[in-house]
């Protein structure tokens, strides 16, 4: 596998709250991920150095993106994120890498800024107990 840049990618998809993907990657402008793994500080009296043991793991997402209320995009999306309580797959794939989790949405915030532009941004979360895995 050689290095990469951020331009590649190829899937960005989300599950809408009736759990049909849609691929929304035109609206997003930047996100970004987090698989963190959970550490217990583990460390004797009789050590000079910390001991830690691994875990459970995590996801999280944050997405940001452009107002976008045409069928099956963005805002068809995550509208519903307010009033349901569904578990939603994300999935983010490059160059054959994908990385699919189901995630709960906690919450879908507009922005109109000051030059007049409409923007969103949705954060999402592990969902499942499912250890985040690159296939």
């Amino acid at each position: 596998m050689a290095k990469e840049t951020g331009l590649g990618w190829t899937t960005l998809s989300v599950d809408d709250s009736g759990g049909t993907a849609r691929a929304i990657k035109n609206d997003i402008t930047n996100f970004s991920f987090a698989t963190p793994r959970g550490v217990q500080d583990v460390t004797g009296v009789d050590k000079s150095a910390m001991e830690r043991l691994l875990l459970l793991a995590d996801f999280s997402i944050e997405l940001s993106g452009v107002f976008n209320d045409a069928a099956n995009m963005s805002h068809d999306v995550f509208k519903t994120v307010p009033s349901t309580s569904v578990n939603r797959t994300v999935t983010l794939a490059v160059s054959g890498q994908t990385l699919p989790n189901e995630c709960v949405f906690t919450d879908y915030a507009l922005t109109r800024g000051a030059d007049g532009a409409l923007t969103f941004s949705a954060p999402g979360v592990l969902a499942d107990g499912t250890v985040p895995t690159w296939a």
